[in-house]
């Protein structure tokens, strides 16, 4: 399997850079193929400064992407987000053509499920300071697929990426020996699994789930509202 490993984080001496060299690991001793797209070591340049660029910088990460069969995009979950530094490189990567903007020789344009990268395997891997129990149904920080629906449907689903589940290691600022254990293993077994474990069931936009308008029909999830109902 070819992993292309997508990492945002300024400290090379992180949580999330020792996380990283543990999936690496695994990686090679699975027999894996991987290339790294460090951003901050990289310098990367988060800012759009021509839409649709082909600089150099963003072709040669394009390359990357389709020469993956699967993306690890890694970062710190910094005011329920992505670091500027990622946000940046989905802007200047996944431009016109490639992410968004794609249609078949009818003309039917292709997204949610569809699309140029329809195929690939995608999995978050992020950091956050508030404990397990507060990112559940009540918690205060809210329902963790509920804060990641932007991101797992609205970015990598709709440019036809197959979205697994992610992996998210709690009281990140709180981590002794026994949890950074327990997170290790938890990245290198997800390693392990990269190429079986069962995608999350979104609804693709073209396969008769949805009406001319983009609304779910009315039979499916019926009577039910919020992001969980563009499941299957």
């Amino acid at each position: 399997m070819k992993v292309l490993w997508l990492f945002a984080h300024p400290e090379p001496t992180s949580l999330n850079a020792s996380l990283r060299d543990e999936g690496l690991r695994a990686l090679r001793e699975l027999g894996h193929e991987y290339k790294l797209s460090d951003l901050y070591a990289m310098k990367w340049d988060p800012v759009v400064r021509e839409i649709g660029s082909r600089e150099p910088e963003v072709v040669a990460e394009k390359e990357k992407v389709l020469w993956a069969d699967a993306v690890v995009v890694q970062f710190p979950m910094w005011w329920y987000g992505m670091p500027a530094i990622l946000k940046g490189w989905v802007d200047r990567v996944f431009i016109r053509g490639f992410g968004y903007g794609v249609h078949d020789a009818e003309g039917k344009v292709l997204r949610y499920g569809e699309g140029t990268l329809a195929g690939k395997r995608v999995m978050l891997l992020t950091t956050a300071g508030g404990r397990r129990s507060s990112f559940g149904p009540r918690g205060v920080n809210g329902q963790l697929d509920q804060l990641l629906f932007p991101l797992h449907h609205g970015t990598f689903w709709y440019t036809g990426m197959s979205v697994l589940p992610p992996l998210l290691v709690y009281s990140a600022d709180r981590t002794g020996e026994p949890e950074y254990a327990a997170a290790a293993s938890a990245v290198r077994e997800r390693m392990r699994t990269l190429d079986t474990i069962e995608p999350i069931p979104f609804r693709t936009q073209n396969g008769g789930d949805y009406d001319t308008n983009l609304v779910l029909l009315p039979h499916l999830a019926a009577g039910r509202t919020g992001v969980d109902v563009h499941q299957r």
